[in-house]
């Protein structure tokens, strides 16, 4: 039978062990591929363009093959120490620029299937530019609860043309008016938190990184094909851009880069 000064010495010794094994440590082994859109149509205008016939069978694939579709925000708190890690298979669904498509396309097949998205949305947009949504749009996918809204900066700048262009006080002073602004107007108008950035045109460098912390903002995405992993800075986990070509093994490949095999499952007819 241990004396009281053994159990207090093996509490003690308990604790430090504890303390050790911190949810870094574990996130040494996870990988998470991040998913990002931004149109839909029935028609393939560009690269940006996925039909809805596709998405749908994307998110079908999904479910069939056990993947979790998880909230960014979790995997974030995750990374920082704040939250359980994902589960197995794991994976983000994003999408940019606040396109009506989200709302009349998205939304639909979102809500049937249940899974939940985070918007990155450049404020100068909404209810101005011909091809996004309206405020109410974008508040009636955040009462939903499936939908997440963050920053995509005030108007979606080229951070290398400003830099170019502008002296360093001026750029500095616009960086931090895109970021501040952004965050201000999305909370204002929405009454949500944002903390969460994406790079426009997947532009980042030390000296912005810098800029979004020092605005408030605990982690951003670019467009990197590859998933997010414990070596990735907060400040700049990569993201898929998800095309209409990805169906079948493409997607396959995408979400699981090296897999002992690819399933052969057809793709969405007409989705070529």
């Amino acid at each position: 039978m241990r004396s009281p000064l053994q159990w207090c010495a093996f509490l003690a010794a308990l604790m430090v062990a504890l303390a050790c094994v911190s949810p870094r440590a574990v996130a040494a082994d996870v990988t998470v591929p991040i998913l990002v859109y931004h149109h839909f149509d029935a028609t393939v205008h560009d690269e940006m363009t996925v039909r809805p016939g596709t998405f749908e069978w994307q998110l079908r694939y999904l479910r069939t093959h056990g993947y979790h579709v998880i909230r960014l925000r979790d995997y974030v708190r995750y990374r920082r120490g704040a939250g359980p890690p994902p589960p197995p298979h794991a994976v983000v669904i994003t999408a940019d620029d606040g396109r009506r498509s989200v709302y009349t396309v998205m939304f639909p097949l979102v809500r049937t299937w249940g899974v939940p998205v985070t918007l990155f949305i450049y404020p100068s947009a909404i209810s101005n530019a011909s091809y996004a949504m309206t405020w109410p749009q974008l508040a009636e996918l955040v009462r939903s609860g499936l939908f997440d809204v963050e920053s995509h900066t005030y108007w979606h700048p080229n951070f290398k043309t400003e830099k170019a262009r502008l002296d360093p006080r001026r750029y500095r002073a616009f960086v931090q008016r895109q970021l501040v602004l952004s965050k201000a107007v999305l909370e204002h108008r929405l009454g949500v938190h944002v903390d969460l950035l994406a790079w426009p045109f997947g532009i980042y460098d030390p000296d912005l990184m810098r800029e979004a912390g020092a605005a408030g903002y605990v982690a951003a995405v670019s467009i990197e094909r590859r998933p997010a992993g414990p070596k990735d800075p907060l400040l700049a986990l990569p993201r898929f851009i998800v095309t209409d070509h990805d169906v079948g093994a493409a997607f396959a490949r995408l979400l699981d880069p090296a897999p002992k095999h690819h399933p052969s499952q057809a793709a969405p007819k007409g989705s070529r």
